[in-house]
Parts: C-alpha cells; sequence; structure tokens
C-alpha cells in the first residue's frame, strides 16, 4: 500500500490525497460508509459502489466475531468474499465496543472479558486475539487494539488508559508483524490516539503513536459526547503532531459541518453511523441545508427529495412519497433516504477534494458549512 499527497491546501491543512490498496484507490478525503456486521444497513452492495459511490466500507471485529463467526468467514475466503465486495474494508478492533458495551465487560491489563450482547456467553478480547481475528475477517486496513474514554472522564482514568492503550499497541504491532494475512492482499495495521479532552495527553498519545511509524494513524475517542470546540481542539494538536506523509483517521465522525471543518484541520478519513442511523428516523443531509422528511410541510411537496442529489432516488422519488413511506414504516424508505444520505456524504467529501486541489477550499468550506447546518 502507499499513500501520495497530490494537493495541500495554502490556507489550511486540509490535503488531497490517494490511497492505493490491493483493492483499489482510495481517494482522500474520503467519508466511509459503516457496515459494522457486513452489511451497511438497507444498501446493498450494487448501489454502494454505482449509486453512492463508496471507495471503502467498515465492518467491526466484535460483531463479525459473534455472528456469523470466523469460521464462516473464513470458509467464504474473507469478508470480502463473503459480502461480495472487492474494494477496500476497514476494520474497527472492537475497542469502541468496551465503550459502548460498558455495562457487559471488564477491562484489564490482559485484554477485555466481555458478554455477548446476542446470547450471554462469554469472550475475551487481547490485543493479540484481536490481531488475529482480523487477519482472518480480511480487511485491507485493521485498527489496532484500545479503549475508547468515556465523556467526561476524570484526568487519572483518561490517563491510565491512554497508557494501558499504548501498551496494548505494542502488543497488536509484535502480533501483527509475526502473522501473515490469508487472503493473497496486503494489510496495514492503523494506531489509535487516545487521551479523551486534555491536551497533554492528547500531546503524549500522538507523539508515542507517530514514533511507531505506521502506515497510516487514527484518532479515536472523540464524537462521544463533548463539545465540538473539544473535538476540533484536540484534532487539530493531534493532527499538527501526526507524520504529514501518513493518512489520518478521526474515528467515528461525524455531521457534514464536523467533515468539513475537520479537513480543514488536516483529517483524511472519516466513518460514522449518522447518515444511515438519521436516514432510518427521517432526516435527509443536503447542500442546502437539513430536512426532517417527518414534517407535515412534505406532505404535498412533489418536488423531488434533492433536485441536486447525486443518486438515482434524488430525482426518482418525491418528498413527499418518501414521508409517506416514513410514517408508515416501509422498508423503502430507510433505503431511500439512507442511499440519500451517503451519496451526499461521499458528493461533500469528493467536492472538498476538489477545492483542495483547485485552490478555492478556503472560500468554498465556510460557504458550505453555512448552507449544511440549516434547517429547511
Amino acid at each position: 500500500m502507499k499513500f501520495d499527497i497530490l494537493k495541500s491546501d495554502s490556507k489550511s491543512k486540509a490535503r488531497a490525497g490517494i490511497i492505493t490498496t490491493d483493492h483499489g484507490e482510495i481517494q482522500t478525503p474520503i467519508f466511509m460508509p459503516v457496515g459494522t456486521a457486513g452489511t451497511v444497513k438497507s444498501v446493498h452492495q450494487r448501489e454502494l459502489k454505482e449509486d453512492i459511490k463508496a471507495q471503502i466500507i467498515l465492518g467491526n471485529t466484535y460483531h463479525l466475531y459473534l455472528r456469523p463467526g470466523l469460521d464462516t468467514i473464513k470458509k467464504a475466503g474473507g469478508l470480502h468474499q463473503f459480502i461480495n465486495w472487492d474494494k477496500p474494508i476497514l476494520t474497527d478492533s472492537g475497542g469502541y465496543q468496551v465503550y459502548s458495551l460498558s455495562g457487559r465487560n471488564k477491562i484489564k491489563e490482559e485484554g477485555v472479558k466481555f458478554a455477548s450482547h446476542i446470547d450471554g456467553s462469554k469472550h475475551l478480547f487481547t490485543p493479540e486475539n484481536v490481531m488475529d481475528t482480523q487477519r482472518v475477517i480480511g480487511a485491507d486496513i485493521i485498527m489496532a487494539f484500545d479503549e475508547c474514554t468515556p465523556y467526561p472522564c476524570d484526568y487519572t482514568y483518561a490517563k491510565n488508559s491512554m497508557h494501558m492503550t499504548h501498551r496494548w499497541l505494542d502488543r497488536c504491532i509484535t502480533q501483527f508483524d509475526k502473522t501473515e494475512g490469508m487472503y493473497a492482499h496486503n494489510q496495514v495495521l492503523f494506531p489509535i490516539v487516545q487521551g479523551s479532552t486534555y491536551k497533554d495527553l492528547r500531546i503524549q498519545s500522538a507523539e508515542y503513536i507517530a514514533s511507531k511509524n505506521a502506515f497510516g494513524n487514527a484518532i479515536g475517542g472523540l464524537s462521544v459526547g463533548e463539545p465540538h470546540e473539544d473535538m476540533y481542539a484536540m484534532t487539530e494538536v493531534v493532527c499538527d503532531i501526526l507524520p504529514k506523509d501518513k493518512p489520518r483517521y478521526l474515528m467515528g465522525v461525524g455531521t457534514p459541518e464536523n467533515l468539513l471543518e475537520s479537513i480543514a484541520l488536516g483529517v483524511d478519513m472519516f466513518d460514522c453511523v449518522m447518515p444511515t442511523r438519521n436516514a432510518r428516523n427521517g432526516q435527509l443531509f443536503t447542500r442546502k441545508g437539513i430536512i426532517n422528511i417527518k414534517n407535515k410541510k412534505w406532505e404535498n411537496d412533489f418536488s423531488p427529495i434533492d433536485p441536486d442529489g447525486t443518486t438515482y432516488v434524488d430525482q426518482y422519488y418525491s418528498k413527499a412519497y418518501l414521508r409517506h413511506l416514513v410514517a408508515s414504516k416501509e422498508i423503502l424508505a430507510a433505503q431511500i433516504a439512507s442511499i440519500h444520505n451517503l451519496g451526499f456524504y461521499l458528493w461533500l467529501v469528493g467536492e472538498a477534494r476538489t477545492h483542495i486541489i483547485n485552490g478555492t477550499f478556503d472560500v468554498w468550506k465556510p460557504q458550505m458549512v453555512k448552507q449544511v447546518t440549516q434547517r429547511l
């Protein structure tokens, strides 16, 4: 794999690049649709490729490990073959599930003992077996095992957790280096910066992660309830330390505004469940603002869902029809809204890339932030 920066913005820290993998190129900045259990909810793989123009999607080690299980994935020839997806995949190591399922786990130096949310069975994740699990899953980019601290988080806990994440990283690297991929394509490991919202901890963690000289680096533990100003401040601190010639991935972020502001700080990669989760609740993101399709004002609006949209559903269906589907709790509502929202997110990062290359990002970004945050 390789990462090439094609253009850096002269008035911000934004940059446009290309990540080359054995499953194809990823043009950055990029948004990665979340396919937790081997599926981006309510969206076919064909639609992901042809309409949404997704270049890479996510899977989650915790969920895939529990169901369908490693034996099934291995017999299928890896996750790419199992889900019929021939483009890059990134897998989250399960560290976020340690955070989100905190009532079902025990965190120790060895690793994390947890009860399955499916059947209550007991399991242990260690840095070593999480690396082995991600080898079996076969993603192109795999994440180090970490602990995502909650917000708010007291300083002592954040510091101890950060150092444990660093020790876990060393164990991940050792295990990763002594094993090989199983499916004739290269895999790379991304470490994760932690440290909550404490600047000195973020600096320590970023310096430690940078010293590992990994192919790329991730920023974790943000977008967990902290004010956006804190998220941007921590992202800026970390991006100023992480190597400029490596891709930077801000995990679990976020709103269209979050993406644009973080691109300006030097972030290259994003993922978030927001476009699909909010779609299932009737919220649409557009370049002119945010639509709550449940509102009565759309009941007799027979104009296209989004005349400026980039996917086939945007012109094919009307706002009134989508509102009817949402009110009727029809499955098609989730499909249409999810395709639209993901198409918009991919359009947004693609436009950011174009403006970085053209040298107009500094003028375009504040105008677009104003537009995408409006309520229509």
